[in-house]
């Protein structure tokens, strides 16, 4: 994956990925700021705070069909020093205020 397809993916984010990409957005979360499809070595990541190396995902319905992809991805990612967290679409749309919490309390966490 190339810088290239981040851009095009940054561009076309999904219903979900806008709705959290609101909420963390211009430092509104913690004061941190969050990128969206970030190249992190081999792999592109939806979202990051690279201060506190932490990676939001967002999985969609196609996510039982390359589990062990992100499973992989994610043991790599944590590898490096990330903490990864996991939300599926529906629970962004319909909790979004939750997820964003969770995710403030991650951020808190790792100081």
């Amino acid at each position: 994956m190339d810088i290239g397809r981040a851009r095009t993916l940054r561009k076309h984010l999904t219903e979900a990925e806008q709705r959290l990409w609101q909420e963390l957005k211009r430092r509104q979360l913690a004061g941190m700021k969050f990128r969206r499809q970030q190249l992190i070595g081999p792999f592109i990541v939806d979202f990051v705070c690279f201060e506190r190396r932490v990676i939001v995902e967002v999985d969609g319905g196609q996510y039982a069909e390359q589990s062990q992809y992100d499973a992989d991805r994610t043991r790599w990612l944590e590898a490096q020093g990330y903490r990864v967290l996991r939300f599926w679409n529906n629970e962004v749309l319909a909790q979004t205020d939750a997820v964003a919490q969770a995710i403030l309390e991650c951020v808190d966490r790792r100081v």
